[in-house]
């Protein structure tokens, strides 16, 4: 590694301590639990909105042992809105598996970390450098365009092996000597400037405390890094929500199965077609559907076009599985976000 590297810990550290992020909820107290939950939170999610999201668990759950002991609909819940759902069955999984296996107590070997369930290797580094101050690399999204543009690392990480070979050249960068005691703050400050500097298109490389190191920088070109070839493929799919409801705000809705879009949700009848929602219609209520303008809802790998249908039906009627949700119970269950949307408008 070139000599001038090993300057790249100490300048972070330094730069983190004056410039870095210090007031976000979960640094209150550099302690697993609040650190686990805003890194799973914080997979494919804004910062500024896992704030609301955070601080709203945190007043429910304030421990690991209280978000073991809910029921998993009330944690989908608090949870509806935020996306990418299976963190919160893992989330919820985990906590179990802390208060179970551990005694409530997050272990702080990083394979121990590693085993509990939803914990991948980013975030089993993060538990271990920010809460225990191990010197181990975290590799998130933000953290692998900083390292990529530092070392002009040029393999292309849709393949394993130049994964592999970053990881070790991640390793090689970690603190040295006593900065290993601001391991922490190193941790922070991968995290801060790849969210606050070195952003995807524009970088702000004026404003980088290592723009010296930059080899990107030094050759003009950062937005090239990182390499992945590998594009996602994106998939259409189009929805009819039949959306049964009472005079008096009731709303018709079945819990989705444990896998697939919106695994575990609650959310209305869904149909493929125009014409399947309409056969589970009795012929005298067609008149009554109020078809309203579709939208499309964008996953990570497929665009969902909603074709909502409302109908306004006698609390006697069923559709199949499930059951009437009162005005006053349904804001409490773990919704799709456009569907919650669609249900309080």
């Amino acid at each position: 590694m070139d000599l001038d590297l090993h300057r790249f810990a100490p300048l972070l550290i330094q730069w983190q301590r004056r410039h870095g992020r210090h007031d976000l909820p979960w640094q209150a107290s550099l302690t697993p639990y609040p650190v686990w939950l805003s890194e799973i939170m914080l997979q494919q999610t804004q910062v500024s909105t896992v704030k609301v999201y955070f601080e709203r668990f945190i007043q429910r759950f304030p421990t690991v042992q209280a978000l073991a002991g809910a029921d998993l609909d009330e944690v989908m819940g608090l949870w509806s809105g935020l996306g990418y759902y299976s963190r919160a069955r893992m989330l919820h999984r985990c906590a179990q598996e802390v208060v179970q296996a551990h005694g409530g107590v997050f272990p702080q070997d990083l394979a121990a970390l590693q085993k509990l369930p939803g914990i991948g290797p980013s975030t089993a580094a993060a538990i271990a450098s920010l809460c225990f101050g191990q010197a181990v690399s975290i590799m998130d999204g933000n953290v692998r365009r900083v390292l990529t543009r530092l070392l002009a690392f040029g393999e292309d990480l849709s393949v394993a092996a130049a994964q592999k070979n970053l990881n070790q050249l991640a390793h090689d960068l970690l603190p040295k000597g006593a900065w290993v005691k601001s391991m922490h703050q190193y941790t922070q400050g991968l995290m801060d400037l790849g969210a606050t500097v070195c952003h995807t298109r524009q970088p702000q490389c004026a404003l980088c405390p290592v723009q010296p190191l930059c080899q990107a920088n030094a050759k003009g070109v950062p937005t090239d890094y990182p390499v992945k070839t590998r594009k996602l493929v994106r998939r259409a799919q189009s929805w009819w929500l039949l959306l049964p409801t009472t005079a008096q705000g009731a709303v018709w809705l079945r819990k989705r199965p444990p896998t697939g879009i919106w695994a575990g949700l609650y959310g209305p009848p869904i149909y493929e077609s125009e014409g399947d929602a309409m056969q589970a219609v009795p012929l005298a209520w067609h008149p009554r559907v109020r078809a309203q303008t579709p939208f499309v809802h964008v996953l990570t790998h497929r665009d969902l076009h909603l074709h909502p249908l409302h109908l306004q039906v006698p609390a006697s009627s069923t559709w199949g599985d499930g059951q009437w949700w009162q005005a006053n119970a349904w804001p409490g269950l773990g919704l799709p976000a456009p569907l919650r949307r669609l249900l309080s408008a």
